[in-house]
């Protein structure tokens, strides 16, 4: 059977002013939550708080987010709301002047859990967007989207110690204004998607059915989340515990520690930017074989390394593993087509779920034996990346 190409005009073209427009905002509002972990010192010395009350703090964000995450997603992908992710960032903005101007530690969970419903709101749609923008280049507009929420968690840390630290608690409403200024890329960015929803309308729709048997779909999407579990609960260690270990082990001052937990999530920044593009030359599956087994040496040598050692380690740690969760979103979107929002809504609201779960247990074991004990336990998670042999082939689908 002969297959005639399509005419190059008909091929469809990747929208980059969009993309990058949204992964700018994913910067803007991971700054804005990033904040809340980068100030624990802070608010453990102002308020005497423990590791549990910090650690229900992040899960009182992370569940927020969570929960509401995949029934947004699962709304969306029925009725699109285009300016929803303008309102996202608004929620966010409301969060941050909670956060600046508390004074009782409970305004303190009612603004973690206002910035944690403008990630509910904010992520599956802007995934979807991205998607919608990427011209099939999948990898690379996922990996581009993420990559400025990986950056925006790294330059949280680093605006803490240099604007937050010296200028106290209330500087944290200050960035309001790039709020703000999301609020007003996201609105142009509703117009496009609104204008492209109306293009899309006399179009076929694309079809939903699923790639692989009933019982191999649910096998892989089991396996793509106990190894979101596994990036998550390892990234929550150090993302939470980075700084207060780093203290406790090496004596360095806070500024420090909040530098050199920059230098970490901006390495993993490169890594979420690295597996996208690579997911789509070698297929998601070998990302996620290489992530996660590949970051295991690394996170077994971390909790013996001396001062100059642990940063390295951390660097290639962030790089490796955070490789992975590009290419676990474009894994499951094929595996559900049609269903955008939805996957973004459970692996974002996941990941942030397991995030915050894994903070209060962590800051639980840190209380009773130590933080240098949370290092040495959590170094084994990524062996769990062995379960990567019982995903599908992707790539022979497609070829079939």
């Amino acid at each position: 059977m002969t297959v005639t190409a399509l005419p190059h005009s008909a091929a469809p073209k990747t929208a980059f002013a969009i993309i990058f427009a949204v992964a700018a905002c994913h910067l803007i509002n991971d700054i804005m939550q990033s904040l809340l972990t980068a100030i624990y010192p802070i608010l453990k010395q102002s308020y005497g708080l423990d590791y549990v009350q910090l650690g229900l703090l992040t899960l009182t964000f992370q569940c927020t987010a969570s929960l509401l995450q995949p029934m947004i997603g699962i709304y969306t992908d029925k009725r699109p709301l285009p300016y929803s992710i303008a309102g996202g960032m608004a929620s966010t903005l409301v969060g941050l002047i909670v956060l600046g101007f508390a004074r009782d530690y409970w305004l303190l969970l009612v603004g973690s859990a206002l910035i944690g419903f403008g990630s509910a709101v904010f992520h599956p749609e802007s995934s979807r967007v991205a998607r919608l923008a990427s011209g099939g280049r999948f990898g690379f507009a996922q990996s581009t989207f993420q990559v400025g929420g990986n950056a925006g968690q790294a330059l949280g840390p680093l605006l803490a110690a240099f604007v937050v630290v010296p200028h106290g608690q209330s500087s944290i409403a200050w960035f309001g204004v790039a709020a703000l200024l999301g609020m007003l890329i996201l609105g142009w960015v509703g117009r496009w998607y609104t204008a492209h929803q109306k293009a899309a309308a006399s179009r076929p729709k694309a079809s939903t059915t699923l790639p692989f048997d009933r019982r191999t779909t649910i096998v892989a999407l089991v396996v793509l989340t106990i190894l979101t579990l596994t990036k998550n609960a390892y990234m929550a260690a150090i993302s939470n515990y980075f700084t207060f270990y780093l203290i406790d082990k090496f004596g360095v001052s806070v500024p420090l520690s909040q530098t050199l937990l920059f230098v970490f999530l901006g390495a993993a920044a490169i890594g979420v930017f690295l597996g996208g593009p690579i997911g789509d030359r070698f297929g998601a599956k070998f990302v996620i074989w290489f992530s996660i087994l590949g970051a295991l040496p690394f996170a077994l040598l971390l909790p013996y390394a001396d001062f100059t050692w642990t940063i390295v380690l951390s660097m290639f740690i962030g790089i490796i593993l955070s490789s992975c969760f590009p290419a676990i979103v474009v894994f499951a979107q094929e595996l559900l087509p049609g269903r955008v929002g939805m996957v973004a809504g459970i692996f974002f609201g996941f990941a942030f779920g397991i995030g915050g779960i894994a903070a209060a247990a962590l800051g639980a074991v840190a209380d009773s034996r130590g933080i240098a004990y949370v290092f040495q336990i959590t170094s084994y998670l990524p062996l769990l990346g062995l379960l990567t042999v019982f995903l599908p082939n992707m790539h022979k689908t497609r070829t079939a």
